[in-house]
């Protein structure tokens, strides 16, 4: 990343408060912010002998610029250094024609640049006074980036695809008096600071940012010295000159790599591969299932401890007791008279309900992000005391339990005896509370699932132009339930009673093959459509660019994405429109290398660093070469210091050579509507 600061004064103009400028002042700013190249911006007004001292004073790039007050606003122009002695006369016409009123019409302006694509234009964007409406219009075709006038509004314009690529800049008086050093500069993800690689890098916002720590920076890949982007590479070469080899050597020296081989993606039969498309996509989505039905699992969890059958036997068991104990009256001696022969037990209670109420009111409490809302109709502090008295009721309800437990215990043990020293038949125990909540949970579970299994639309998900429709039904047969579980069993029996949750339930339950946890994804049955731009099921071919994007959206999960040649596989609309634009917004977080030979990927891409990949003959051996560069750059170097032209391996490599590339160009403008 190169940091600049394009626009400073260094003289005082009309439009300036008094100041004198201090070259040493303006060394201890580049030193200090480590500028790498800087632009001497004055209002209306070119001063050629203090340029050549500064740039002479400098042990950086210094271009000659000039900041031009229209009567619509300013605008920055910055020149190429070689163009020093024209641009030295076009300001002085500008100096000139603002001597008496200090602005400029904007027809004149032109009038005296005529063709600013020779230059750096910079209009004040988001920076008052800024250029707008239909004075903007007529100077955007020019315009690379735009000055905004803090960090908020070039974030704001960064993210903005309608805004141009903005800057931020000192806007400095250099002066004697200066103390604080300016600290607004903008970096460039830039190779070669000339003024033609600046322009094409300034219009990539990609390639900007307001600190070196957002932006792209260069790490080396392999133990020789070759360097890596760690964002968005391009490895472009000719056939059989190692591009593949490289991709593999990556792969190989670094961990959690995610490598998308060349055809991999394409389909070769068509039943097959939809079905294994099909497989994919659920596969990939598992954590979704898991996330949708974790609701249902707690429920499920709940109900596996739930025994009807079980229940039933012990209220039979209890209201038998019953009919023994009226009917052996007679039989009834000291011990069976006893108050323990027939005393119940303590039900001991459940604290869940009041564990989780209060994990609510800390949760509450605790909450930083939602603060002010909170406080505006629940009192801090009465929250506290509620959170105080929940606790102690807590503890005194553990302490209860604890007690019941306690008693629990002796009375067991003293009925036990008791019923050893008599005839009498005790009464059974049975908790009739529990058996009613339990049949009340099975209905319940029993709505749950059959609510679980209407067929109905669960999430939408667009990924570029495709749509993933996740749905939940019912399984149509045991062989989907068999699928699902993912366990080579028979499930005939269980699907017979289906329809019927808790006996299901059961018939699972009793197969030694099934994991309890992984139960609750048999209950329904959840799928998903891939849909195209239209609406409609994709096709064969759709199914492959749809496993691309998939491929390189999941690729987040790793540490490097690397691609081989997705131009033999796909389209170049489908690379244009879909492939470029997710495999650079990933590349904002991960480095990714692309291979390719098409131009469509490799020229319109941006991309933030070239690697060419060169076999080439010397003494009478195969030599295996990488060159590498910036985008920008005119020269591309290998790490033994090797040159190479970049615009000649580009013509050849992404446009079939010159010829070619000049032949194709005149034909698209033959046919071009006129």
């Amino acid at each position: 990343m190169k940091r600049i600061d394009f626009h400073i004064h260094t003289v005082k103009s009309a439009l300036d408060a008094a100041f004198a400028f201090d070259l040493e002042n303006l060394k201890r700013y580049v030193a200090e912010t480590k500028l790498d190249a800087i632009a001497i911006t004055n209002h209306n007004l070119f001063d050629g002998p203090q340029f050549a001292e500064i740039s002479n004073a400098l042990d950086i790039v210094v271009f000659p610029g000039i900041e031009v007050s229209l009567d619509c606003g300013h605008i920055l122009v910055i020149a190429d250094n070689k163009r020093e002695d024209i641009f030295n006369e076009q300001a002085k016409k500008i100096s000139d024609a603002t001597k008496d009123r200090n602005t400029l019409a904007l027809d004149d302006f032109l009038a005296i640049f005529g063709n600013l694509s020779e230059y750096l234009v910079i209009p004040h964007y988001e920076k008052s006074p800024a250029i707008k409406g239909d004075d903007f219009k007529r100077i955007e075709p020019y315009a690379s980036c735009g000055e905004v006038d803090s960090a908020k509004k070039f974030l704001r314009a960064i993210k903005d695809e309608s805004k141009l690529t903005p800057v931020l800049f000192s806007d400095a008086r250099i002066s004697t008096d200066m103390e604080v050093l300016p600290t607004r500069q903008t970096f460039i993800d830039c190779g070669e600071l000339t003024l033609s690689a600046l322009k094409l890098c300034l219009q990539d916002k990609g390639k900007v940012a307001l600190s070196e720590a957002h932006g792209n920076k260069l790490f080396p890949i392999f133990e020789d010295g070759q360097l890596l982007s760690t964002g968005l590479n391009i490895l472009l070469g000719g056939r059989s000159t190692g591009k593949t080899y490289t991709l593999e050597k990556i792969r190989v020296r670094h961990h959690q790599v995610h490598y998308i081989e060349q055809f991999s993606l394409v389909q070769q039969n068509e039943e097959s591969y939809a079905q294994d498309f099909n497989d994919g996509v659920q596969k990939s989505r598992s954590l979704f299932i898991d996330s949708y039905l974790a609701g249902f699992k707690v429920v499920l969890n709940d109900v596996i401890a739930v025994d009807l059958r079980a229940d039933d036997r012990a209220v039979e068991k209890y209201i038998k007791s019953l009919l023994d104990f009226a009917t052996d009256a007679n039989r009834k001696d000291t011990f069976s008279k006893a108050a323990l022969f027939n005393e119940s037990l303590f039900p001991l209670s459940d604290d869940s309900v009041l564990q989780a109420l209060i994990g609510s009111v800390r949760q509450l409490i605790e909450n930083v992000d939602y603060r002010e809302v909170i406080a505006r109709y629940v009192d801090l502090q009465n929250l506290k005391k509620l959170a105080i008295e929940l606790i102690l009721k807590l503890w005194e309800k553990k302490l209860e339990a604890k007690k019941h437990k306690f008693i629990n215990g002796l009375v067991q043990d003293i009925k036990i005896q008791l019923g050893r020293r008599t005839a009498a038949v005790p009464i059974q125990d049975v908790d009739l509370y529990k058996v009613s909540l339990n049949k009340k949970k099975v209905e319940r579970f029993t709505k749950i699932v059959k609510g679980l299994q209407n067929e109905a639309v669960i999430s939408e998900e667009s990924i570029q132009s495709f749509r993933v429709v996740a749905m939940k039904g019912e399984f149509s047969g045991a062989g989907e339930i068999r699928k699902a579980s993912g366990v080579q069993t028979a499930f005939r029996e269980a699907f017979d009673i289906y329809s019927e949750p808790y006996e299901y339930l059961q018939i699972l339950l009793s197969n030694a093959s099934l994991t309890r946890s992984e139960l609750y994804k048999l209950f329904c049955k959840i799928t998903y459509r891939i849909l195209n731009k239209d609406g409609y099921e994709v096709s064969g071919g759709e199914r492959s660019e749809f496993r691309l994007l998939q491929e390189i959206k999941d690729a987040q999960n790793y540490d490097i994405l690397l691609i081989d040649e997705p131009e033999s596989s796909f389209d170049n609309i489908f690379l244009r429109k879909e492939v470029n634009q997710i495999i650079r917004d990933i590349s904002e977080i991960m480095p990714v290398v692309v291979v390719t030979h098409n131009n469509t990927v490799g020229a319109s891409v941006g991309a933030d660093y070239i690697l060419f990949a060169s076999k080439e003959k010397e003494a009478d051996k195969i030599v295996y070469r990488l060159y590498s560069g910036y985008p920008s750059d005119r020269i591309l170097h290998s790490v033994d210091g090797k040159e190479i032209s970049h615009h000649e391996i580009t013509m050849n490599t992404l446009e079939a050579g010159s010829d070619s590339y000049e032949q194709r160009r005149q034909s698209y403008e033959a046919i071009a509507n006129r």
